[in-house]
């Protein structure tokens, strides 16, 4: 690897870029998936390539350049070099402005993220007979149609170049695992997931993480509660009290405070993929973005936990930080890359530039984002206990949020309501909407570090051609008062009214 980020920086310089890096990347993927007693899907397979990224400055403006290749020989990556100064040198004749790049040490690092257990020493069919164990077990519950469970796994090795003399060496294996209950009956689907939706609980750990969530041992609770979301009534429609678990916490955080503070998107380069953002830079450091209980932290560091967005370093070298985004409910800070930084007057990245392989130009994405637990000892039971009336929402269904991230929807897929401080029936189709700033700003309740999860998000998209990358975001249950409940099933599937 050391020979060809070589090959591929001296060949940028001697190109004339004023700045240089290289990535070159080795990454292997595992997914399994079972689906009705059956294998659904099996991949193993490896990539290795490189993307060069240059920056010109000239008489008309500063430009960037990228290419990549997964051609490793040296006249390919000279040649890979080459085209990326020509494509900086085309797009600085469009006259754009002069970029500056905020400053960073030369970092010289090597770093392996912990991994107990080797995903990949673990042969396949141990891993496939746990999941078919699963899906057994799911079906085993009379009731349930589909049955459906998942693995995923990646090992990340990357050696980072820079001409100003970077040198970094990372390795993250990252793996995921979970299951979900379908039932349908009377035109009308129910869903239950574990350890929760959209593929299950994804973290920068190993084999160990699966044997840690007890796959098996939730089968049948989460069979049961997909059938019995049949017989519940439909969440009603009123405006009360909300305690969201920490799972859809996390999702909240994800759509209104992370995809909000990304500074690129406030600049204006998203706005034709992804959109822009409600938090434009008159507001920074002057907005109230919740109540004073509304602790966010953008925090990549291993000390903050084994979340999709931990690292030592980012992908243009700068090392990984926390930073206060939002403190006791003020607005603080943006997330941002060298460039945006500088454009500021900010004087250094926050170290949130990274980029999905090799043949993808790194982007400003969330590390981890996460909300800081209560400093007092609450568990979720106490919580509810403290509740009058309200209602707790578990496990993400569906989200909808405007192009600035600030007028939202969300729907889960199981709901309970919340009677004299005691959790009583379920509710099927639950959901919730609201302002942004709004929700936020009427949180009055999170539970402690004890019932904290930093939970995994894969599927973050992002770019133009697209990127797929992993976001962290901790969280506990937390209250919400004054919110509207119950608008997003006007209508159930089977014609109930709500």
């Amino acid at each position: 690897m050391q020979d060809i980020a070589a090959w591929g920086l001296d060949a940028a310089v001697a190109s004339g870029a004023n700045y240089a890096d290289v990535r070159v990347i080795e990454e292997r993927h595992r997914s399994l998936t079972t689906k009705n007693g059956k294998l659904g899907h099996a991949a193993d397979d490896d990539t290795q390539g490189i993307g060069i990224r240059v920056l010109l400055q000239g008489a008309y403006g500063g430009a960037w350049g990228f290419a990549s290749s997964d051609d490793c020989s040296r006249a390919a990556v000279t040649a890979t070099a080459r085209r990326a100064v020509e494509i900086a040198r085309a797009s600085a004749q469009l006259g754009q402005r002069q970029l500056r790049l905020a400053p960073e040490a030369a970092h010289q690092a090597i770093w392996v993220a912990p991994c107990e257990l080797d995903p990949f020493s673990v042969g396949v069919s141990e891993q496939l007979d746990l999941l078919l164990a699963v899906d057994r077990e799911l079906r085993g519950v009379a009731g349930v149609t589909l049955a459906e469970a998942q693995m995923n796994f990646q090992r990340h090795h990357q050696l980072f170049l820079s001409s100003q003399g970077a040198r970094i060496e990372q390795t993250r294996v990252l793996s995921g695992a979970g299951f979900a209950a379908l039932a349908f009956a009377n035109g009308d689907i129910q869903k239950r997931s574990y350890p929760n939706s959209f593929g299950g609980q994804f973290q920068l750990k190993g084999y160990e993480l699966v044997r840690e969530l007890h796959l098996l041992d939730h089968a049948r609770r989460v069979g049961e509660e997909a059938v019995a979301l049949h017989r519940a009534p439909q969440c009603p429609q009123t405006v009360g009290t909300l305690i969201l678990d920490s799972s859809q916490l996390g999702l909240q955080i994800h759509e209104s405070i992370g995809h909000p503070i990304e500074l690129d998107r406030v600049l204006g380069s998203e706005a034709n993929f992804a959109g822009m953002s409600f938090l434009t830079l008159d507001q920074w450091k002057k907005l109230r973005y919740g109540s004073e209980l509304v602790n966010v932290v953008a925090d990549a560091r291993l000390e903050h936990g084994p979340g999709l967005g931990t690292f030592a370093f980012d992908d243009e070298g700068v090392a990984a930080q926390r930073t206060d985004i939002i403190r006791n409910g003020a607005f603080l800070n943006y997330i941002s890359s060298r460039e945006t930084a500088a454009a500021i007057g900010e004087t250094r990245s926050n170290g949130c530039m990274r980029a999905e392989s090799w043949n993808r130009l790194p982007l400003v994405r969330m590390t981890n984002i996460s909300i800081v637990p209560g400093p007092e000892p609450l568990s979720p039971s106490e919580l509810i206990a403290d509740t009058e009336d309200g209602f707790y929402l578990e496990t993400n269904r569906s989200w909808s949020i405007d192009d600035k991230r600030f007028n939202f929807q969300f729907g889960t897929e199981i709901g309970w309501e919340i009677k004299h401080g005691k959790k009583t029936r379920m509710l099927k189709n639950p959901s919730y909407s609201g302002i942004t700033t709004e929700f936020w700003n009427s949180m009055d309740a999170i539970c402690s570090r004890d019932h904290w999860t930093l939970w995994g998000t894969p599927n973050c998209g992002k770019g133009q051609p697209q990127q797929t990358m992993g976001t962290g975001h901790g969280a506990a249950p937390a209250r919400f008062r004054n919110i509207k409940i119950g608008t997003a099933y006007q209508q159930s599937q089977s014609g109930a009214g709500q």
